[in-house]
């Protein structure tokens, strides 16, 4: 019998080494109290100011206020008080409300049949625990009454003071917890965060009035307000969203307003032309809920997907109504995320409505390009501007010499082709107008009733060819190259079933895929538009959009891809002299094709100038 070697230690001995990792006494489980369980919830459901404003506005919609106004010191850090007209609660609601689990809202026998903000009864109970919470509340005909908690401990319910309605004041937000108050920015970036929740919120309600005030410093300044609007949803929320996004949002959106298998969605999304360098402009909501979801997200960069370049953000508000059961919003404990039971449906609606909207605006670019037209040929005040007429009748001295067309001749550059009007005496009536000069071989100058337009006639034309071919493509169908040896690609039996499940659908762009036994797939065919393609690498990267969007759109995204660079080639280009029956035959075809006011870029391909504009820049106001 060998030796022992002495390297090896004791396999029982290590065991019951306190220093081991698997060593020591064993863990006893404790039951803990309510007051740590309550700081464990808060932790999840008040991360910041901002969360707990959410959680009490939410809970006055549901009460079913028509008033709900937000007061605000130090970022939400000493105090923050909502205060609303809803249906109040008694006496001996206020005990109850306190409690976690305990809810108005739902009667625990289906969590799958939803129909407010709130149904966990957790925010309440969670904000006492970590702050100093009091409320105040009464009913229509009822009592007022007042409890009050602090790091979890009640006062008994007492008398008070006040109209129908409710107050919750929370002062002194993480005293109980002061390690999380680390974790809080600066008041300023907390007050910024709590006004893009009222925000979102008072979007969500344009029927409610919102009023949010800083109380910092013993100084009450309102910096959001908006009243509640009148008239129908539609009226009532693009006034709203004029309110809140501002007036060159209400004037460049477009109305959304389409059902689909029981889902419905409405709402305003902008132009293409309207764009934004992020998302800061996007906002979705579910059954009145605001969402972060990247189903509805990718939803929406899909649908703009031709008409903006990866690097621009489409502007959108846009509310989905669904059945309660066929979306649990269940999922998160802030409600911020959803889960749809067919999340393709819902997708599907908002590609194909945003996408037939944006059809219908046809020619039309945002008016902020004019704008920003008018804001770059502003030229700089270094001084006072003195006029011809306000300058002195005689003795014009040596420093002022009138020029006029001859001085300018030798700093012109380019060349104007002047267009007689043949095209009828009434052409200015066209959205467009007439055409009556080409500048610098590119661009085409006409005149409407109430201005002028500039067009850019390679951008314009290459976004008519582009719709051209995306029209023979879906008419005829996207031809498709058999390869002679089919390409077998392995992968894992998730990823096998992800792709294989939108075969048919791969199929329609010309990309035909296969089972090829066990965990392989064979592809058979690729887009033929694309000539040689890495099928592996295509195949992956349809996989990462599928696991990051729930759907794919890569396919179509590189054969667009592909029309749009055959459509810039096959355009008009810049340097070339274009007759006049050429240039306002461009303009008509603009007229009636779908998404001409925006390049394959999304870059305008047209600017219009008001005469009211025009002579502004003139000083003739």
């Amino acid at each position: 019998m060998s030796e022992p070697d002495p390297n090896i230690g004791d396999p029982v001995s290590d065991l019951a080494d306190p220093v081991s990792n698997i060593g020591g006494p064993r863990p006893v489980i404790r039951q803990l109290d309510d007051a740590a369980i309550n700081r464990i919830a808060a932790g999840e459901v008040v991360e910041r100011p901002a969360s707990v404003v959410k959680e009490l506005i939410e809970n006055a919609l549901d009460a079913r206020a028509s008033r709900v106004e937000v007061f605000v010191a130090d970022g939400g850090k000493t105090l923050i008080r909502v205060t609303d007209n809803g249906v109040g609660m008694t006496a001996q609601d206020l005990p109850l409300a306190l409690s976690r689990h305990a809810t108005s809202k739902i009667d625990g026998s289906d969590l799958l049949n939803i129909h407010s903000f709130g149904f966990r009864g957790e925010a309440l109970p969670s904000l006492g625990a970590v702050g100093r919470l009091t409320i105040r509340s009464r009913t229509n005909g009822g009592e007022g009454c007042e409890i009050s908690v602090s790091g979890g401990a009640h006062t008994a319910v007492r008398p008070a003071a006040l109209t129908a309605g409710t107050i919750v004041e929370l002062r002194d937000l993480f005293y109980a917890t002061p390690a999380r108050l680390k974790f809080l920015r600066t008041d300023r970036a907390e007050m910024q965060a709590i006004s893009e929740v009222v925000k979102r919120l008072a979007m969500a309600e344009p029927f409610v009035t919102f009023v949010l005030t800083d109380v910092s410093g013993g100084k009450s300044r309102v910096t959001f307000r908006a009243d509640g609007e009148t008239g129908d949803m539609f009226d009532a929320l693009h006034a709203r969203l004029r309110g809140v996004l501002g007036k060159d949002f209400a004037e460049n959106a477009l109305a959304i307003d389409a059902q689909r298998d029981g889902v419905h969605l409405t709402g305003f999304a902008a132009l293409p032309t309207y764009s934004r360098g992020s998302a800061v402009q996007q906002f979705l909501y579910v059954n009145g809920r605001p969402v972060r979801d990247k189903v509805l997200i990718g939803a929406l960069r899909g649908a703009y997907m031709d008409t903006l370049s990866r690097d621009r953000h489409p502007a959108a508000c846009l509310f989905i109504d669904v059945e309660p059961t066929r979306v649990d919003v269940n999922v998160h404990p802030a409600k911020s995320e959803v889960r749809f039971r067919d999340p393709a449906i819902v997708r599907g609606l908002i590609v194909s409505a945003l996408r037939a909207a944006l059809a219908q605006a046809g020619h039309r670019a945002s008016s902020t390009v004019a704008n920003e037209t008018l804001g770059a040929m502003q030229p700089e005040q270094t001084e006072p501007r003195v006029y011809q007429m306000d300058r002195p009748t005689g003795g014009i001295g040596p420093a002022y010499r009138p020029s006029g067309f001859a001085d300018m001749a030798q700093d012109m550059s380019g060349r104007v082709e002047m267009i007689e009007p043949n095209d009828g005496p009434r052409a200015e009536e066209h959205p467009l107008g007439a055409a009556r000069a080409q500048v610098h071989e590119n661009y085409i100058i006409a005149q409407t009733e109430t201005g002028i337009v500039i067009v850019d006639g390679h951008a314009a034309h290459e976004r008519l060819v582009y719709e051209k071919l995306k029209t023979q493509m879906a008419e005829n169908g996207v031809a498709a190259q058999a390869l002679l040896i089919p390409e077998i690609i392995e992968m894992s039996d998730d990823d096998a079933a992800q792709l294989l499940a939108v075969a048919d659908e791969l199929s329609r762009f010309g990309l035909t895929i296969e089972p090829f036994g066990g965990r392989a797939i064979a592809v058979r065919e690729t887009p033929a538009i694309l000539g040689e393609v890495n099928a592996e690498a295509m195949l992956r990267d349809i996989l990462d959009e599928l696991s990051d969007q729930g759907s794919s759109t890569l396919v179509q995204e590189k054969l667009e891809a592909i029309l749009s660079r055959i459509a810039c080639h096959g355009s008009i280009r810049t340097g070339r002299s274009m007759r006049g029956e050429e240039m306002n035959a461009l303009l008509r075809e603009m007229e009636r094709t779908p998404r001409s006011g925006q390049c394959n870029h999304g870059r305008p391909t047209y600017v219009e100038l008001k005469l009211s504009d025009i002579e502004r820049l003139f000083g003739r106001t």
